[in-house]
Protein backbone atom coordinates (compact mmCIF):
# COMPACT_ATOMS: atom_id res chain seq x y z
CA UNK A 1 0.00 0.00 0.00
CA UNK A 2 1.63 3.22 -1.12
CA UNK A 3 1.55 6.46 0.84
CA UNK A 4 0.05 9.64 -0.48
CA UNK A 5 -0.89 13.03 0.97
CA UNK A 6 -4.47 14.29 0.88
CA UNK A 7 -6.46 17.25 2.00
CA UNK A 8 -8.50 16.83 5.17
CA UNK A 9 -11.60 15.38 3.53
CA UNK A 10 -9.78 12.81 1.44
CA UNK A 11 -8.67 9.27 2.16
CA UNK A 12 -5.28 9.10 3.86
CA UNK A 13 -4.07 5.95 2.11
CA UNK A 14 -4.47 4.15 -1.18
CA UNK A 15 -6.78 1.15 -1.23
CA UNK A 16 -4.95 -2.15 -1.81
CA UNK A 17 -5.57 -3.95 -5.04
CA UNK A 18 -6.72 -7.50 -4.40
CA UNK A 19 -9.06 -9.93 -6.04
CA UNK A 20 -12.39 -9.14 -4.36
CA UNK A 21 -13.82 -12.43 -5.57
CA UNK A 22 -11.30 -14.56 -3.65
CA UNK A 23 -10.40 -12.42 -0.63
CA UNK A 24 -11.97 -13.17 2.74
CA UNK A 25 -14.15 -10.18 3.67
CA UNK A 26 -12.97 -8.25 6.67
CA UNK A 27 -15.12 -7.20 9.61
CA UNK A 28 -16.41 -3.72 10.33
CA UNK A 29 -16.29 -2.93 14.05
CA UNK A 30 -18.39 -0.09 15.45
CA UNK A 31 -16.30 1.30 18.31
CA UNK A 32 -17.93 3.44 21.03
CA UNK A 33 -15.82 6.17 22.58
CA UNK A 34 -16.17 8.00 25.93
CA UNK A 35 -18.67 10.86 26.17
CA UNK A 36 -16.01 13.15 27.65
CA UNK A 37 -12.54 13.28 29.12
CA UNK A 38 -11.75 10.45 31.56
CA UNK A 39 -8.30 10.18 33.17
CA UNK A 40 -8.73 6.40 33.24
CA UNK A 41 -11.04 4.00 31.45
CA UNK A 42 -14.23 3.51 33.44
CA UNK A 43 -16.72 3.09 30.60
CA UNK A 44 -15.34 0.61 28.04
CA UNK A 45 -15.26 -3.15 28.78
CA UNK A 46 -11.96 -4.99 28.52
CA UNK A 47 -13.01 -7.05 25.51
CA UNK A 48 -13.70 -3.84 23.56
CA UNK A 49 -10.21 -2.54 24.31
CA UNK A 50 -8.69 -5.87 23.27
CA UNK A 51 -10.65 -5.86 20.00
CA UNK A 52 -9.50 -2.33 19.14
CA UNK A 53 -5.91 -3.29 19.99
CA UNK A 54 -6.13 -5.87 17.20
CA UNK A 55 -6.99 -3.29 14.53
CA UNK A 56 -4.75 -0.92 12.60
CA UNK A 57 -7.28 0.48 10.11
CA UNK A 58 -9.88 3.02 11.18
CA UNK A 59 -12.62 5.10 9.56
CA UNK A 60 -12.76 8.17 11.77
CA UNK A 61 -14.76 11.36 12.22
CA UNK A 62 -11.60 13.34 13.02
CA UNK A 63 -8.08 11.95 12.81
CA UNK A 64 -6.70 13.98 15.70
CA UNK A 65 -9.39 12.76 18.12
CA UNK A 66 -8.94 9.19 16.89
CA UNK A 67 -5.21 9.34 17.63
CA UNK A 68 -5.94 10.69 21.12
CA UNK A 69 -8.39 7.87 21.79
CA UNK A 70 -5.94 5.19 20.63
CA UNK A 71 -3.20 6.61 22.85
CA UNK A 72 -5.67 6.76 25.75
CA UNK A 73 -6.31 3.00 25.47
CA UNK A 74 -2.59 2.27 24.97
CA UNK A 75 -3.02 0.95 21.46
CA UNK A 76 0.05 -1.22 20.68
CA UNK A 77 0.44 0.06 17.09
CA UNK A 78 2.05 3.52 16.82
CA UNK A 79 -0.32 6.07 15.32
CA UNK A 80 2.02 6.70 12.39
CA UNK A 81 1.63 3.04 11.41
CA UNK A 82 -2.18 3.01 11.70
CA UNK A 83 -4.26 3.78 8.64
CA UNK A 84 -6.91 6.48 9.04
CA UNK A 85 -9.68 7.36 6.60
CA UNK A 86 -11.94 10.32 7.36
CA UNK A 87 -15.64 9.47 7.61
CA UNK A 88 -18.02 12.32 8.34
CA UNK A 89 -21.07 14.08 6.90
CA UNK A 90 -18.90 15.57 4.14
CA UNK A 91 -17.44 12.25 2.95
CA UNK A 92 -18.36 11.72 -0.73
CA UNK A 93 -19.94 8.49 -1.93
CA UNK A 94 -16.87 7.47 -3.92
CA UNK A 95 -14.79 7.49 -0.73
CA UNK A 96 -17.33 5.20 0.94
CA UNK A 97 -16.94 2.79 -1.98
CA UNK A 98 -13.16 2.80 -1.49
CA UNK A 99 -13.58 2.08 2.22
CA UNK A 100 -15.94 -0.75 1.37
CA UNK A 101 -13.33 -2.13 -1.04
CA UNK A 102 -10.86 -2.36 1.84
CA UNK A 103 -13.34 -4.42 3.82
CA UNK A 104 -14.25 -6.66 0.90
CA UNK A 105 -10.54 -7.36 0.34
CA UNK A 106 -10.12 -8.78 3.82
CA UNK A 107 -9.18 -5.79 5.98
CA UNK A 108 -10.69 -5.64 9.46
CA UNK A 109 -11.46 -2.03 10.34
CA UNK A 110 -13.23 0.03 12.96
CA UNK A 111 -15.37 3.16 12.89
CA UNK A 112 -14.47 5.81 15.48
CA UNK A 113 -16.48 8.98 16.12
CA UNK A 114 -15.70 11.83 18.49
CA UNK A 115 -17.96 10.60 21.31
CA UNK A 116 -20.52 7.86 21.81
CA UNK A 117 -21.65 5.21 19.35
CA UNK A 118 -21.02 5.32 15.59
CA UNK A 119 -24.16 5.57 13.49
CA UNK A 120 -26.29 6.91 16.37
CA UNK A 121 -26.44 10.70 15.99
CA UNK A 122 -22.91 10.31 14.60
CA UNK A 123 -21.36 9.34 11.23
CA UNK A 124 -21.15 5.74 10.12
CA UNK A 125 -24.59 4.54 9.05
CA UNK A 126 -23.93 4.95 5.32
CA UNK A 127 -20.82 2.76 5.37
CA UNK A 128 -22.56 0.23 7.63
CA UNK A 129 -25.43 -0.04 5.15
CA UNK A 130 -23.00 -0.63 2.28
CA UNK A 131 -21.17 -3.25 4.34
CA UNK A 132 -24.38 -5.18 4.91
CA UNK A 133 -25.25 -5.04 1.23
CA UNK A 134 -21.77 -6.37 0.36
CA UNK A 135 -21.96 -9.24 2.86
CA UNK A 136 -19.36 -7.75 5.22
CA UNK A 137 -19.85 -8.72 8.87
CA UNK A 138 -20.74 -5.73 11.05
CA UNK A 139 -19.84 -5.96 14.75
CA UNK A 140 -21.28 -3.37 17.18
CA UNK A 141 -19.18 -3.12 20.34
CA UNK A 142 -20.45 -2.25 23.82
CA UNK A 143 -20.00 1.30 25.08
CA UNK A 144 -21.70 4.50 26.23
CA UNK A 145 -24.66 5.98 24.36
CA UNK A 146 -25.91 9.26 25.80
CA UNK A 147 -29.32 8.69 24.24
CA UNK A 148 -29.93 5.29 25.83
CA UNK A 149 -28.43 6.35 29.16
CA UNK A 150 -30.76 9.37 29.23
CA UNK A 151 -33.83 7.25 28.44
CA UNK A 152 -32.85 4.76 31.14
CA UNK A 153 -32.49 7.48 33.77
CA UNK A 154 -35.47 9.66 32.81
CA UNK A 155 -38.28 7.57 34.27
CA UNK A 156 -40.16 7.99 31.00
CA UNK A 157 -41.51 5.42 28.57
CA UNK A 158 -38.61 3.22 27.47
CA UNK A 159 -40.86 0.95 25.39
CA UNK A 160 -41.61 3.69 22.87
CA UNK A 161 -39.24 6.59 22.35
CA UNK A 162 -38.12 8.65 19.38
CA UNK A 163 -34.83 10.50 18.89
CA UNK A 164 -35.08 13.70 16.83
CA UNK A 165 -31.49 14.94 16.87
CA UNK A 166 -31.16 18.71 16.87
CA UNK A 167 -34.30 20.85 16.90
CA UNK A 168 -34.49 23.89 14.54
CA UNK A 169 -32.62 27.03 15.51
CA UNK A 170 -34.39 29.41 17.93
CA UNK A 171 -37.48 31.03 16.44
CA UNK A 172 -40.99 30.27 15.27
CA UNK A 173 -40.03 26.98 13.64
CA UNK A 174 -38.51 25.61 16.85
CA UNK A 175 -41.51 26.73 18.93
CA UNK A 176 -43.89 24.98 16.55
CA UNK A 177 -41.70 21.88 16.61
CA UNK A 178 -41.78 21.75 20.41
CA UNK A 179 -45.58 21.98 20.43
CA UNK A 180 -45.85 19.30 17.75
CA UNK A 181 -43.58 16.94 19.70
CA UNK A 182 -45.76 17.38 22.79
CA UNK A 183 -48.95 16.63 20.84
CA UNK A 184 -47.40 13.52 19.31
CA UNK A 185 -46.15 12.36 22.71
CA UNK A 186 -49.65 12.68 24.20
CA UNK A 187 -51.30 10.92 21.27
CA UNK A 188 -48.83 8.04 20.93
CA UNK A 189 -47.61 7.82 24.55
CA UNK A 190 -44.05 8.14 23.28
CA UNK A 191 -40.98 9.70 24.86
CA UNK A 192 -39.45 12.43 22.70
CA UNK A 193 -35.65 12.72 22.82
CA UNK A 194 -33.61 15.57 21.32
CA UNK A 195 -30.52 17.70 21.83
CA UNK A 196 -29.10 21.17 21.28
CA UNK A 197 -25.75 22.81 20.69
CA UNK A 198 -24.34 23.16 24.25
CA UNK A 199 -24.12 26.96 24.22
CA UNK A 200 -27.88 27.13 23.44
CA UNK A 201 -28.97 24.64 26.11
CA UNK A 202 -30.20 27.28 28.55
CA UNK A 203 -32.23 29.00 25.87
CA UNK A 204 -33.88 25.73 24.82
CA UNK A 205 -34.70 24.79 28.41
CA UNK A 206 -36.32 28.19 28.97
CA UNK A 207 -38.50 27.74 25.90
CA UNK A 208 -39.49 24.19 26.85
CA UNK A 209 -40.55 25.32 30.32
CA UNK A 210 -42.44 28.25 28.81
CA UNK A 211 -44.27 26.32 26.08
CA UNK A 212 -45.04 22.88 27.51
CA UNK A 213 -48.07 21.92 29.61
CA UNK A 214 -47.63 21.85 33.37
CA UNK A 215 -48.18 18.09 33.53
CA UNK A 216 -45.66 17.20 30.80
CA UNK A 217 -42.60 15.37 32.06
CA UNK A 218 -39.31 17.06 31.16
CA UNK A 219 -35.83 15.65 31.75
CA UNK A 220 -32.33 17.03 31.23
CA UNK A 221 -29.48 14.50 31.26
CA UNK A 222 -26.18 16.38 31.44
CA UNK A 223 -22.52 15.31 31.37
CA UNK A 224 -23.47 11.64 31.33
CA UNK A 225 -20.76 9.26 32.66
CA UNK A 226 -18.64 12.29 33.65
CA UNK A 227 -17.80 13.53 37.17
CA UNK A 228 -20.35 16.36 36.89
CA UNK A 229 -23.20 14.11 35.72
CA UNK A 230 -26.64 15.51 36.56
CA UNK A 231 -30.05 14.13 35.65
CA UNK A 232 -33.20 16.10 36.53
CA UNK A 233 -36.64 14.73 35.64
CA UNK A 234 -39.90 16.31 36.79
CA UNK A 235 -43.09 17.85 35.52
CA UNK A 236 -42.93 21.24 33.86
CA UNK A 237 -44.80 22.84 36.75
CA UNK A 238 -41.97 21.84 39.09
CA UNK A 239 -39.40 23.08 36.56
CA UNK A 240 -41.08 26.52 36.57
CA UNK A 241 -40.83 26.73 40.36
CA UNK A 242 -37.19 25.56 40.32
CA UNK A 243 -36.18 28.16 37.76
CA UNK A 244 -38.14 30.94 39.49
CA UNK A 245 -36.37 30.21 42.78
CA UNK A 246 -33.03 30.17 40.99
CA UNK A 247 -33.65 33.49 39.27
CA UNK A 248 -34.75 35.16 42.53
CA UNK A 249 -31.61 33.97 44.31
CA UNK A 250 -29.46 35.03 41.36
CA UNK A 251 -30.96 38.52 41.29
CA UNK A 252 -30.42 38.92 45.04
CA UNK A 253 -26.81 37.79 44.78
CA UNK A 254 -26.11 40.19 41.92
CA UNK A 255 -27.70 43.13 43.73
CA UNK A 256 -25.53 42.41 46.74
CA UNK A 257 -22.43 42.25 44.54
CA UNK A 258 -23.44 45.27 42.49
CA UNK A 259 -23.27 43.47 39.15
CA UNK A 260 -25.63 43.40 36.19
CA UNK A 261 -28.14 40.78 35.16
CA UNK A 262 -26.85 37.32 34.30
CA UNK A 263 -27.42 35.34 31.14
CA UNK A 264 -27.96 31.86 32.58
CA UNK A 265 -31.13 30.09 33.69
CA UNK A 266 -30.62 31.14 37.31
CA UNK A 267 -28.51 30.62 40.39
CA UNK A 268 -29.69 27.04 40.85
CA UNK A 269 -26.76 25.01 39.50
CA UNK A 270 -29.08 22.06 38.82
CA UNK A 271 -30.43 23.85 35.77
CA UNK A 272 -27.27 25.57 34.54
CA UNK A 273 -26.64 23.76 31.25
CA UNK A 274 -24.45 26.22 29.39
CA UNK A 275 -21.60 24.51 27.49
CA UNK A 276 -22.51 21.13 28.99
CA UNK A 277 -23.52 18.23 26.68
CA UNK A 278 -27.18 17.56 27.43
CA UNK A 279 -29.92 15.24 26.24
CA UNK A 280 -33.50 16.55 26.57
CA UNK A 281 -36.48 14.24 27.01
CA UNK A 282 -40.20 14.97 27.08
CA UNK A 283 -43.29 12.87 27.74
CA UNK A 284 -46.78 14.37 27.72
CA UNK A 285 -49.23 12.65 30.03
CA UNK A 286 -51.83 13.20 32.73
CA UNK A 287 -50.63 14.05 36.22
CA UNK A 288 -50.22 11.06 38.54
CA UNK A 289 -53.37 11.96 40.51
CA UNK A 290 -55.42 12.07 37.33
CA UNK A 291 -55.87 15.87 37.49
CA UNK A 292 -54.31 17.98 34.74
CA UNK A 293 -52.91 21.33 35.76
CA UNK A 294 -55.21 24.22 34.91
CA UNK A 295 -52.30 26.47 34.01
CA UNK A 296 -51.78 26.73 30.26
CA UNK A 297 -48.47 27.02 28.41
CA UNK A 298 -47.38 30.45 27.23
CA UNK A 299 -48.81 30.30 23.70
CA UNK A 300 -52.27 29.31 24.99
CA UNK A 301 -52.23 31.97 27.70
CA UNK A 302 -51.50 34.61 25.03
CA UNK A 303 -54.47 33.50 22.94
CA UNK A 304 -56.78 33.60 25.94
CA UNK A 305 -55.65 37.14 26.72
CA UNK A 306 -56.66 38.34 23.24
Amino acid sequence: MTERIHTKKKLTRDVPEKDEQTARPGRLYLIPTPLGAHPENEVLPGHVIRTVHGLDTFFVERIRQANSFLRWIDHPVPDFKCRFYELNKHTPGEDLIEMLSLLRNGTDAGILTEAGCPGVADPGSGLVRLAHEAGVTVVPLVGPSSILLAVMASGMNGQAFSFHGYLPRPGKERTERIRALQRESAQRRVTQVFMETPYRNNDLLSELVRELDDSTLLCTATDLTLPGEQIISSRVAAWRKRIAVGKTAEQKRRREQGVGAGTGIGADVDVELDQRPTIFLMQAEEASDGIRSKKKPAHRRKRAAK
